[in-house]
């Protein structure tokens, strides 16, 4: 039963980190599971970003835990002086 449990909550996550969001959804989740000490982003800073991926937006403006977030992690502190 543990085991399913683990299972059904695992693949709840997982849908939520692959659902296409707008760009305040994005950010709210993104700065809520950082550590603290990390760059914190802006919607400046996301809009730059995508300015700068454009491969990365296949679906318009909307954004996605899985395929966005690591890739702004990278991105972000070489780049949030310059907001």
């Amino acid at each position: 039963m543990v085991l399913l449990s683990t299972m059904r909550k695992y693949g709840e996550k997982l849908k939520e980190s692959q659902m296409q969001i707008s760009l305040a959804d994005f950010l709210k989740s993104y700065n809520q599971n950082m550590p603290a000490g990390f760059p914190r982003a802006t919607a400046l800073l996301l809009k730059k970003f995508q300015d700068a991926h454009t491969m990365l937006f296949k679906h318009g403006d909307l954004w996605s835990l899985d395929q966005h977030r690591k890739k702004l992690i990278d991105w972000l502190p070489r780049n949030s002086d310059a907001s």
